[in-house]
């Protein structure tokens, strides 16, 4: 699995480099995000733009990182969903989840 993690203010940047977020790399992906959940992280963007599809078991690391950030009094924002992945997340009711932005700059200035 490859990603970027940046820092800006209170926000964390968490940028998935991968085309795939399923199976094979959900289990590490919820180790990260368990690591990147922290009491003084307001956001958690999460930018999905390099991300073509997605199944049940990204969407469980998704919601990982939601709850450990709601916990914290936090929040989990997705930006750059394609087309496909927005659709599962709408399917799934997930989007009451999470905000949802077109970029991470959309997301950083909400």
């Amino acid at each position: 699995m490859e990603f970027e993690v940046k820092k800006n203010g209170s926000a964390t940047i968490f940028k998935l480099l991968d085309r795939k977020l399923d199976s094979s790399i959900s289990p590490e992906l919820k180790g990260e995000f368990l690591i990147l959940c922290r009491p003084d992280t307001q956001q958690l963007i999460i930018d999905l733009s390099e991300v073509e599809f997605c199944d049940s078991s990204g969407l469980s690391a998704l919601l990982i990182a939601e709850r450990k950030m709601r916990e914290y009094g936090g929040e989990v924002r997705l930006a750059g969903l394609h087309k496909k992945v927005l659709s599962l997340i709408k399917i799934s009711h997930l989007d009451r989840a999470f905000g949802i932005y077109e970029s991470v700059a959309k997301a950083l200035k909400s």
